[in-house]
């Protein structure tokens, strides 16, 4: 039986925590930055949580990671 392969720009953009959850980046902190205030770049730089909804589908994506 083969390998299943890893999607690698899913295995770029997600990290598993711990406990099996999926950690992910925020979006919209890459350009355009002038009209964005101070605290909305601020809340942008942490990582969060995945959705519960997505994160079936994407572990399917990540088998080993």
């Amino acid at each position: 039986m083969p390998k299943m392969k890893t999607h690698r720009g899913a295995a770029k953009r997600f990290k598993k925590t711990g406990t099996g959850k999926l950690k992910r980046n925020k979006a919209y902190k890459r350009h355009i930055l002038t009209k964005k205030t101070a605290k909305k770049k601020r809340t942008l730089r942490h990582a969060t949580m995945m959705d519960p909804s997505n994160e079936k589908v994407m572990k399917k994506l990540l088998p080993y990671v």
